[in-house]
């Protein structure tokens, strides 16, 4: 039916696409592989401070490459894994408490710093993202943590805005002595 065309000194066997059906492969991973990311996941958790749990959807490259470029100069590190692999390596971790629900395609991101970060840095990127990605719970202080309970952590301020929140307040009183004080003068020095 087709038959070898000839084109210059090389045949060509030309084959209409609709006849040739597309099939998608999907590799399983080793076990070898797995084993390698459960080890990898419970480094992560061992080091940790606090870990939040990243639902993705719609997620471009470029946003991808976004996301991961800003958790990293907040100190934050991110890993996409298999749901499976994350609840085996937080089992073997021993969390207190249930894991939260984890729909759809999971991430963890995790730091050794601000205990804050992870989930503060998620949150703002989904605002910005417009929910292309958004916490789904997390580890705190080594228990459990639902979405509602991140994202009461993630609006948080860093701790730096903290201590300067404190040195206002304990300014305050202060500067307004100082105030009363050169009024007070003011006021002597004119009678």
């Amino acid at each position: 039916m087709y038959e070898p065309k000839t084109v210059g000194p090389v045949f060509v066997r030309i084959i209409p696409t609709e006849v040739i059906p597309l099939f998608v492969f999907i590799m399983a991973i080793s076990k070898n592989k797995k084993s390698d990311i459960v080890a990898k996941l419970m480094d992560a958790f061992k080091e940790a401070s606090s870990i939040a749990f990243v639902s993705f959807s719609k997620l471009t490259v470029k946003d991808a490459s976004r996301v991961r470029k800003e958790l990293a100069e907040a100190g934050v590190r991110y890993f996409v894994a298999k749901k499976s692999l994350i609840r085996l390596a937080l089992k073997q971790r021993g969390y207190e408490g249930e894991v939260p629900e984890l729909p759809g395609e999971i991430a963890v991101t995790w730091t050794t710093d601000d205990i804050t970060a992870p989930s503060r840095g998620v949150y703002d990127l989904g605002k910005k993202l417009k929910g292309a990605i958004m916490l789904v719970g997390g580890v705190f202080e080594g228990v459990f943590a639902d979405a509602q309970k991140m994202i009461g952590i993630a609006t948080i301020p860093p701790m730096p805005v903290l201590r300067g929140m404190f040195a206002n307040i304990i300014n305050s009183p202060l500067q307004r002595f100082a105030i009363v004080l050169s009024e007070v003068s003011k006021k002597k020095a004119s009678a």
